[in-house]
């Protein structure tokens, strides 16, 4: 990266002067507090910036602190969380929390390697909580760095391979190791130029700071930078779910721990034939009726649920309808939004047009 040194400086002040006056006023970037960093950062990952907004101040309202989390109930946790997607985040942080509570004195560790000794932390979340909350001098590279260096710089690796990472990691260290300022603010700046003017198709050169240091733009080559490997087409997962609802109440079932969707809250569900989960949920599939279909895109899969409707017995227990499942409850319509769930949950009972509206 030697051939490279000679612009850092400028590259650094132009970049730094131009995040001073520029950056977007969010909720995070007013505190230092390592908590609230550590949270903003966990729920920025694979969220858009709109989105979490409002779950990380709704979330630091109810759990100001490292000790509340910690004592925080995980069905709370998850509720806070839910619609949020995600949701192992939520139970890794939670999980941490209670770690720096018993190992920390519940103050997260300045340190960056002791920070990914922590459930959920890898070196992206702790370099950046490193760097903004405790001023270390620790590198991040996330989706957006490494756009931002990849055209800066010309680097012609695969981004997401082996070699590409260890060069892009190799240079953000030595971005981060020169000259003075805030590693948080100059981190943070190479955030804000991948999220607002390096975007990812038809970057806005015209209005980078760094434009003219920037040696993609030089070799007019932006358009192809960063290389990416092809990915791989979403696994088609078909599901059958069961809306059982009366005026006052429906049922849901709580997902096990270790699952997809561990530990949230959804009308019945399987992978399987509807005749097998209306059995176990003592029905006749002839009381049922379809109502729609809904499609719900994860990363790595595209789930199919065919929605099925039916009136809700007068029943005091109920079985559990699946190895899926640990619990299984008539939910008050009114007590909806206290149950953790998830947006797969929202849109089926919107097909069916049950109980939606009562949720987040």
């Amino acid at each position: 990266m030697a051939n490279y040194s000679a612009s850092f400086p400028e590259l650094r002040a132009r970049l730094l002067e131009w995040y001073g006056r520029a950056r977007r006023d969010l909720p995070w970037r007013r505190t230092q507090d390592p908590y609230a960093v550590w949270l903003s950062e966990t729920m920025l990952q694979q969220t858009r910036v709109e989105t979490a907004a409002p779950y990380y101040e709704r979330f630091l309202r109810a759990l100001p602190t490292i000790a509340e989390l910690a004592e925080a109930s995980e069905e709370r946790v998850l509720g806070l969380w839910s619609g949020l997607g995600y949701y192992r985040r939520a139970r890794m942080m939670h999980a941490a929390a209670k770690r720096v509570t018993r190992a920390y004195g519940g103050q997260l560790p300045s340190d960056p390697a002791e920070l990914r000794c922590l459930e959920g932390i890898g070196a992206y979340t702790a370099g950046a909580v490193a760097s903004i909350a405790f001023g270390r001098r620790a590198a991040v590279v996330d989706g957006n760095v490494a756009r931002v260096l990849a055209r800066l710089f010309a680097m012609d690796d695969d981004i997401k391979s082996a070699r590409g990472r260890a060069r892009l990691w190799a240079l953000a260290d030595e971005l981060v190791a020169e000259g003075d300022g805030s590693p948080g603010d100059w981190n943070q700046a190479l955030m804000e130029l991948g999220a607002t003017v390096c975007v990812p198709r038809e970057p806005r050169c015209a209005g980078c700071p760094v434009s003219g240091l920037c040696i993609s733009r030089a070799e007019g080559r932006t358009g192809d930078l960063p290389r990416v490997g092809r990915k791989s087409k979403p696994t088609v997962v078909r599901h059958v779910a069961i809306v059982l609802a009366s005026a006052k109440a429906v049922l849901l079932a709580r997902r096990r721990p270790q699952l997809l969707f561990g530990g949230l809250w959804e009308p019945p569900s399987t992978a399987g034939k509807l005749p097998s989960l209306a059995a176990r949920l003592g029905l006749e599939p002839r009381t049922l009726e379809h109502v729609g279909d809904v499609i719900h895109v994860l990363s790595h899969r595209r789930m199919h649920v065919s929605v099925m409707r039916g009136v809700l017995p007068r029943r005091s227990r109920w079985q559990v309808p699946g190895p899926e499942y640990d619990a299984v409850e008539a939910v008050a319509r009114d007590g909806l939004q206290t149950r953790a769930h998830g947006a797969l949950t929202v849109k089926v009972l919107e097909v069916a047009n049950v109980g939606a509206r009562d949720l987040p």
